[in-house]
């Protein structure tokens, strides 16, 4: 049997073309089967034409000129197969990224300096409900740029409000009239408050005393009408740099602190001390420790705790006051004008429901003409005069 170029087996003899294949190979002493492999060598391209047309594929060569062979085939199909079963087990998980929509361009492709922009002009509580939309959103929402300044005024805060609001970088904060619960810090760190204001809030001591343990960069405090304690002073008293402070109202702390607190404060510019729960103690203390760069000053309502004397240490030790307020103070009397003209700088003095100062004594120790040319003090009125509280004496 003899396998021919068409690749049919054949009894005997060759087709007519393979006939026509072995006349073209030149007669040697070489074997046939060589003889073959050089004709079919020659012709290549058109031998490869001729099986793949036949339904015949034929095997390449390697690198190394060596024959194929079946075992070889099926060793190189093992380790490949062997080789996939590897990479099957090791897979990376890769996120897709997101296809933009034909309308514009996604959120997410905003750069952080845009969406800031964005936050700035959005009120508090759309900027909360932002926060929540996702962990980019959270991060940019509580920036430090959009935190600065924070009113509450009159608003109900539920426990944990403050403090996840206040370490945010806020540095204004308007709360007066309101209701505060526990601020709930998760933090210890220093807060950036340089303005607070509490007045008459409905919260307790050991929640007032959590905000004020953390500030240590307060220049504008008001506690107005705040039941305050000995800490609480204290606390107030690490924050040198305050110019001005208002306890209008405020009880619950001893003189000691007080004096720490004054003494501390050396910068205040504006201080109210006025209808405190101050015993005689506490007004002398106030008096003898205030700092003497102040220029505002109220003492009002101590009606028998403020005394002459407490009257004549506060303008020597106050030399710069501008503005002074000693109401209702029943224990002074005409006398005391002859302390007040050594205040060179003093615009306003009020006087108010002090009844042993008459109308007469007014127009004996002041000097009507010497105010209008100078404009340096007005004088309101006493309890006894006809002139209203709130007007200026001439």
């Amino acid at each position: 049997m003899v396998l021919c170029i068409r690749g049919a087996f054949r009894p005997c003899g060759l087709c007519c073309l393979c006939r026509k294949r072995l006349k073209e190979i030149p007669s040697s002493s070489s074997n046939v089967s060589t003889g073959l492999t050089w004709g079919l060598d020659c012709d290549l391209s058109r031998t490869s034409e001729l099986l793949s047309g036949m339904g015949v594929s034929v095997l390449k060569k390697d690198k190394l000129d060596g024959e194929n062979t079946l075992q070889d085939a099926l060793g190189s199909s093992s380790c490949s197969h062997k080789r996939r079963k590897v990479k099957e087990k090791d897979f990376v998980i890769v996120r897709r990224p997101r296809l933009l929509r034909d309308s514009g361009a996604s959120w997410d492709t905003l750069p952080d300096e845009l969406l800031l922009a964005i936050f700035a002009y959005l009120p508090l509580s759309d900027l909360i409900r932002a926060s929540v939309v996702c962990k980019r959103w959270h991060r940019l929402s509580f920036d430090e740029s959009l935190w600065q300044t924070l009113d509450l005024a009159g608003k109900i805060l539920l426990p944990g409000v403050v403090g996840q609001l206040l370490p945010a970088g806020v540095t204004v904060f308007r709360c007066p009239r309101s209701s505060i619960s526990s601020p709930l810090f998760k933090t210890s760190k220093p807060l950036k408050l340089q303005c607070m204001d509490l007045s008459n809030c409905t919260m307790s001591v050991a929640s007032l005393q959590s905000i004020l343990s953390l500030c240590e960069k307060l220049q504008n405090l008001s506690l107005e009408g705040l039941v305050l304690s000995d800490d609480i002073i204290k606390s107030i008293a690490q924050n040198p740099s305050l110019v001005r402070l208002n306890l209008s109202g405020c009880s619950g702390f001893a003189v000691e602190p007080l004096k720490l607190m004054l003494s501390s404060c050396s910068v205040l510019d504006e201080l109210n001390l006025s209808w405190c729960n101050f015993t005689d103690a506490h007004v002398k203390a106030a008096v003898n420790h205030v700092t003497s760069k102040v220029t505002q000053l109220n003492l009002s309502g101590y009606r028998q705790n403020l005394q002459m004397q407490d009257v004549q240490t506060l303008v020597e030790r106050c030399p710069l006051l501008v503005h002074l307020d000693l109401s209702d103070s029943v224990m002074l009397n005409r006398e005391c004008f002859q302390y007040f003209r050594k205040l060179s700088c003093l615009q306003h003095l009020c006087l108010s429901r002090c009844y042993q100062i008459f109308s007469a004594d007014l127009v004996k120790d002041v000097n009507p003409k010497e105010m209008i040319n100078t404009k340096k003090k007005v004088v309101r009125g006493t309890g006894l005069s006809k002139w209203e509280a709130e007007e200026p004496f001439l």
